[in-house]
């Protein structure tokens, strides 16, 4: 079954309706007669959108989608009209196609979906379904009901099990005859032929470098190496070229464990041990053999297998089979299962660059069917006719066991009610027995000949778009996409067999897509493109040249021999009818993809029994075992699929948009940098479309930091905060990682391309290691950190009870084990907690144990003291990691199009001195420092580790909820400034980057700036530093620092502003962010904020001073606000820091019971600030 997703497929499910309503082959009305039957002018008025020309052998032609693919229903009735009003019939013929003709028209009534009167209403109701979720889609399907086709005369109801059916002797002898006919057919004519041995191979000795080491002779062996690889490639092609019984040269073949271009495997033994790329899944046992001769109803689970959207599935000429003066229609496949399948992720596909969704719905189990029927069917169809030799659906290494999974063909007719009546298998079989017979008999050659255009004409219609087969052959199996009996080169006396005419694709090795010098020439005209663009003003000789280089790509591209679509005509002699349409190919080339995902997910029930943790969300899972190479687009060979498509699939696929393939993966390039960077946030929970894992390593490389930070510092509570960052540093580095990896055994789960890169062992260590942090992300989504940390630590002391006894009970701070139920009794005491107190009114936070947060203030210059028990050094350490995972969290859920390191960017931009001095600044913590020897002014540095020691103490004494809001609060809405002004790119490396994009069209090595010290002043602990920057022999600018470092930063800046001209990046980069800020929903105050790139100091001023005029009764904005109107981003934490001074209390708000229930208690830091700044807000937006 098929779901309709869009608007387009109105008109294909008319024309699909049409077709299977004039199907009727023996009452066919024939055609006019036409004055000529040459096949050129046959293939141009009957394939529209399809060039051809008579001497067409040997010649390749363009495959371009038709414009217009559907017809209108009108003209096709007064088409067939006209042919009625020709044609001499007798009146009783007249009036039973009259009658028939009512009946096709009431049954095309009820195929419309949902019984739509017109077509708007139909396109409408495609509209709703298009828009609708999986879950929505599966519950609409399930309303439907179904039943089974009478056939008493070949199934019967066990006598001990009134549930089971068991098949007569009579549906027996049918499968007897079927498998001897059908399936042996092609073991029976290759084992007539004298064995081939293919041609030995030459050995390829791998040579492996562990370490990259660069010399003078690189490009010389890199060019060798090109040169071998394509000797290497053309030999293989040349072998398969050779083989005896290939049925055109044009055409692939599949071979077990081959692919077009040589092994699909080149593994160690080791490695061909392990790993689902090697068809090994975890767990994975060897079933039960089921009872060959019933439907096994009592063991067995059925689900309907649905795809969405329709499009390529949908066809002209679908499978049909008439049964008892009814016609059955293929819909798709059934699958039965020998476990229930749980509700798993979604299984999507790419194909035909559109994304398909493969859906199974649970029904009522069908009756009548035998296991055997469906062993034969499978292997008729997928072993006999689609050569899928590498397909397997038994789990590894059992050859005695049953399927993992079954699968029946559904040919239904439409019954009232919603429901549904399937064909009986027996009746498959049998229109499968009957349909095999010769495409053109040698007996009737002579009068097959000789028919007139019309009678020839529907004889054609009856095997286009069917596939045929030549046992034997390599392929045995293609589409008839014409029928050509043209005579003209026939010899004397003789009569030639009519040719096949078929439409094919070469493999890409095979055309200029895979050609590598087509793919180098396309690389230097990209590069060419790219540098020509970034040129100040480009001259008319390097416009010449790209031109010259867009010709000779497409010169390239039209020559016969590297040209993807060819023409292929093959003589009709020895083929076989298959009563096998496009349609049946279309969604079996699915199924591999679908076992594949199932088999995938029970593997992880292993898994998750492993980490003693069951998923809510097993996509997360799913993501975290998905190495970037993953494609999941056959489940089997690639190319054994890809040439069966192209061999049986549809002839005229409708192609989707090709930057589906890499719009969400492509990261590389310096405008893919700008064009991401400088998207702002989403509003809400985003999930991401990258498919892969690195965005999960990011954030659950924090989360292992994180939880070895807190064990760490709870653990060792006298080791200062070096002997905690080493300790740290050694169990979070990545061959550590790799380790627990192993002891999972994540490797015997992951999902990677069955290529080299991961072959050797420091790869694939390092791809696991990776795959650990990942999985730590994924818990940390889904169950939150104690689920992390609980995984985290028993796979780190398994097997040792003792210690992870140890692990996970470690004892609480030392101040809170002094004063478990809390300190505060000590304030009146302490001058110095006397004055926290009032910081603790500012932010709103009442510490249970004010003595953390003195200890937060507290310089080690102090030295041990009874009241701090110590400085506020390791406190630092804690809430560094701390911000750390708060941010990371952050910037996963709401920057769902930044990839792993556009994430690290904008996580150094907030996590970083520069920004964590501000921020205490704002919030005064300066002023409550206590040092030795006061300092007048605290350095960027020492308010830096101010802020974190504070995040650290709040985070012991409140926990990570209260830091969360805090970040909320403080740091996220500061994002908006730093991707407006890309804060994220600092100064020099953003001039590197400007000078990199005027690279000249020679190559070489490009120029870059460079920094030279040309003065120095002062003593050594107040020294001066000025530093120049040059690009091509011309100073730009120069600046002055304190540091050598700073300095340069200084100079790249003034740099940029003053040689603005020079760089056309700078502009381009300016376009990028002024649209980007257009396309971000915003209010007013985004309005405001059209800055001048060239004044971004008066910009902030202005800024800041709106916000102060608007904002100064406003308190804290809760956490969940900051999804909201940008307004509520725009306060600076110095207001809100004023504003909860001014001490405003709730009676002087006016606040609505609506907004008190939008603010979560759960993030609240202080109930009442909380009410004021929503309420504060609220008369803001009034």
């Amino acid at each position: 079954t098929v779901l309709a997703t869009r608007d387009e497929c109105a008109k294909q499910q008319e024309e699909f309706i049409l077709s299977c309503l004039f199907r009727k082959r023996k009452t066919e009305l024939p055609r006019p007669k036409s004055r000529s039957p040459t096949y050129s002018e046959r293939s141009s008025s009957y394939d529209s959108g399809v060039s051809s020309t008579k001497n067409y052998r040997g010649r390749s032609f363009s495959r371009s989608p038709p414009r217009h693919r559907s017809r209108d229903i009108s003209r096709e009735r007064e088409r067939r009209t006209r042919w009625r009003e020709r044609s001499p019939r007798s009146s009783n013929n007249d009036l039973h196609k009259g009658q028939n003709r009512e009946k096709r028209q009431q049954l095309l009534e009820k195929w419309r979906l949902n019984n739509c009167s017109s077509t708007n209403e139909m396109n409408d109701q495609l509209e709703k379904i298009y828009q609708m979720k999986p879950e929505e889609l599966i519950k609409k399907e399930r309303h439907f009901w179904t039943r089974s086709a009478p056939a008493d005369l070949y199934y019967v109801k066990k006598e001990d099990n009134l549930r089971v059916l068991q098949g007569t002797e009579k549906l027996l002898a049918l499968c007897n005859d079927f498998e001897h006919e059908l399936v042996k057919r092609g073991e029976r004519v290759r084992a007539s032929k004298p064995p081939y041995s293919a041609p030995p191979r030459k050995k390829k000795l791998h040579r492996y470098k562990c370490c990259k080491v660069h010399s003078d002779s690189d490009s010389d062996s890199e060019i060798s190496d090109e040169s071998d690889e394509e000797e290497g490639l053309m030999e293989e092609l040349e072998r398969k070229k050779a083989h005896p019984d290939r049925l055109h040269p044009e055409l692939w073949y599949n071979d077990p464990g081959e692919m077009n271009d040589g092994p699909l495997c080149r593994c160690s033994a080791k490695a061909k041990r392990s790993g689902i790329r090697h068809n090994i899944y975890a767990g994975e046992l060897s079933l039960e053999k089921c009872d060959i001769n019933t439907n096994n109803a009592d063991k067995l689970y059925h689900y309907r297998i649905t795809v969405s959207p329709p499009t390529n599935f949908l066809i002209k000429t679908p499978t049909i089979i008439e049964h008892d003066q009814h016609e059955f229609i293929f819909e798709g496949f059934s699958l039965f299962s020998h476990k229930p399948l749980e509700n798993l992720p979604v299984c999507k596909v790419i194909r035909f660059n559109i994304e398909y969704t493969i859906l199974y719905i649970e029904e009522k189990l069908p009756e009548h069917f035998i296991i055997r029927e469906l062993d034969l069917f499978y292997e008729y169809l997928f072993k006999e006719i689609l050569e899928l030799v590498d397909l397997d659906l038994k789990a590894a290494g059992d050859s005695n066991g049953c399927a993992q999974f079954h699968f029946m063909p559904r040919f239904v007719r439409e019954l009232p009610e919603n429901g549904k009546e399937l064909l009986s298998m027996n009746e498959v079989l049998s229109h499968l027995l009957r349909g095999s017979k010769s495409l053109i008999p040698k007996e009737n050659l002579a009068e097959i000949i000789n028919l007139p255009l019309y009678k020839w004409q529907s004889l054609v219609d009856e095997v286009k778009g069917m596939v045929v087969t030549f046992p034997g052959k390599k392929p045995c199996s293609l589409r008839v996409d014409q029928l050509d009996k043209d005579q003209s080169e026939a010899k004397e006396g003789e009569i030639k067999v009519p040719e096949i005419v078929h439409f094919g694709i070469r493999p890409p090795q095979l055309s200029y897509a895979g050609n590598p010098e087509y793919q180098k020439a396309w690389r230097e005209y990209v590069k060419f493109r790219h540098l020509l663009a970034n040129m100040p003003k480009a001259s008319y000789e390097d416009k010449r040249k790209l031109e010259t280089k867009e010709n000779k790509l497409q010169e390239m591209r039209t020559q016969s021999k590297m040209k993807r679509d060819v023409t292929i005509a093959i003589s009709g002699e020895g083929f076989y009818r298959t009563g096998i349409m496009c349609d049946i190919v279309q969604h079996a080339m699915l199924i591999p993809v679908l076992v594949t995902h199932l088999r995938f997910h029970r593997s992880l029930d292993v898994l998750e029994n492993e980490i003693n943790y069951k998923f809510q969300n097993r996509s997360l899972l799913q993501l975290a075992l998905t190495h970037p190479s993953y494609r999941e687009n056959f489940g089997t060979n690639p190319d054994h699929a890809r040439n069966s498509l192209t061999n049986c699939g549809i002839r005229q696929p409708e192609y989707g948009d090709r930057r589906i393939h890499y719009m969400n993966t492509r990261k590389r390039g310096i405008n893919t940098l700008i064009n991401i960077m400088s998207r702002f946030g989403k509003k809400c929970e985003t999930e991401s479309n990258i498919t892969h894992n690195e965005r999960l390593e990011f954030l659950g490389d924090a989360v292992v930091e994180f939880v070895t930070s807190i064990h760490l510092f709870h653990l060792f509570p006298r080791l200062e905060e070096g002997g905690l960052a080493t300790y740290r540093a050694a169990i979070v580095q990545n061959q550590h990682l790799a380790v627990l990896a192993k002891t999972l055994g994540l490797d015997g789960y992951m999902l990677y391309a069955h290529g080299s890169d991961l072959c050797h062992d420091l790869e694939l260590r390092h791809a696991m290691a990776n795959c650990f942090e990942a999985l730590m992300g994924a818990l940390f989504l889904d169950g939150g950190i104690e689920a992390a940390d609980k995984v985290f630590g028993e796979t780190l002391f398994k097997g040792n009870q003792k210690l992870l006894h140890v692990w996970v009970n470690y004892p609480p701070h030392p101040l809170q084990e002094q004063e478990p139920n809390g300190d505060r009794q000590w304030i009146p005491s302490f001058k110095i907690l006397q004055d926290l107190t009032k910081f603790e009114e500012t932010i709103g936070v009442h510490f249970t144990h004010i003595r953390l947060l003195a200890r937060a203030f507290t310089d080690r210059s102090i030295g041990f003291t009874n009241l701090t028990l110590g400085s506020n050094q390791r406190l630092e350490f804690l809430g560094d990691t701390v911000l750390q995972l708060i941010a990371s969290e952050y910037l996963y859920k709401y920057f769902p199009e930044h990839h792993e390191g556009h994430l690290s960017l904008l996580r150094s931009s907030l996590v970083n001195n520069k920004t964590q001095s501000v921020v205490c600044n704002d919030l005064g913590m300066g002023g409550y420092a206590i040092y030795a020897n006061p300092k007048a002014e605290l350095k960027t540095k020492d308010r830096a580790d101010l802020l974190e020691a504070f995040l650290g103490a709040l985070y012991v004494d409140k926990g990570l909820i209260y830091c969360q809001t805090f970040a909320n609060v403080c740091f996220f809405p500061r994002l908006h400034d730093f991707i407006m002004h890309q804060d994220w790119n600092d100064p020099k490396s953003k001039l590197q980057q400007c000078c990199l994009t005027l690279r000249t069209m020679e190559g070489g090595e490009p120029e870059i700036p460079i920094y030279k010290v040309i003065e120095c002043m002062g003593p050594t602990n107040t020294r001066l530093y000025t530093v120049a920057v040059y690009f091509r022999q011309k100073r730009l600018a120069q600046a002055s620092g304190h540091s050598i470092q700073q300095a340069e930063m200084n100079a790249a800046r003034e740099a940029l502003k003053n040689s603005q001209r020079l760089f056309p990046q700078l502009d381009h980069q300016k376009r990028v962010i002024a649209k980007s800020m257009k396309r971000e929903p915003g209010s007013r105050c985004m309005r405001d904020e059209r800055m001048d790139f060239n004044d971004n100091r008066k910009f902030d001023f202005n800024n800041r001073s709106r916000a102060r005029s608007r904002s100064q009764k406003s308190l804290y904005i809760p956490a969940s606000s900051f999804d909201g109107d940008s307004r509520k981003k725009a306060r600076s934490c110095s207001e809100i820091c004023r504003a909860i001074r001014s001490n405003l209390t709730l009676s002087s708000t006016n606040l609505s019971t609506s907004c008190l229930k939008e603010i979560p208690k759960t993030n609240c830091l202080s109930l009442q600030q909380q009410q004021h700044s929503v309420s504060n807000v609220n008369n803001s937006e009034k």
